[in-house]
C-alpha cells in the first residue's frame, strides 16, 4: 500500500518548481535588458572618443602646418642658404 502525499505538499512542490522556472526567466530577461543597454551605452561613449580623437588629430595637423608655415615665413629660403642650413643640392638655390 502506497502513502499518498497530503494535496499541501504537492502544492508546494508545484509552486516551487513554478517559481524556479518564471524567476530564472525572469532573471534571463533582466540581464538581457541589462547587457543590451551597457552594449549601447558603450557604442555611445566609443562614438565620442573617436570624435575626439579625429579632432584631436586635425588639431595637431594644424598646428603642425601652422608651426611650419610659421618657420617657413620667419626663416625664407634665401636666409637659410646664406645660413647654411639647406643641402648643397637644394631646389632653393
Amino acid at each position: 500500500m502506497a502513502v499518498e502525499a497530503p494535496r499541501s505538499v504537492r502544492w508546494g512542490y508545484f509552486r516551487i518548481i513554478t517559481g524556479t522556472i518564471l524567476g530564472g526567466v525572469l532573471g534571463f530577461y533582466v540581464m538581457h535588458r541589462v547587457e543590451t543597454a551597457y552594449k549601447e551605452k558603450m557604442k555611445e561613449r566609443l562614438a565620442i572618443y573617436e570624435k575626439e580623437m579625429l579632432l584631436k588629430k586635425q588639431r595637431e595637423d594644424g598646428n603642425k602646418q601652422d608651426r611650419n608655415r610659421r618657420f617657413s615665413s620667419r626663416h625664407p629660403p634665401t636666409q637659410l642658404k646664406e645660413l647654411s642650413l639647406l643641402p648643397p643640392n637644394s631646389r632653393y638655390k
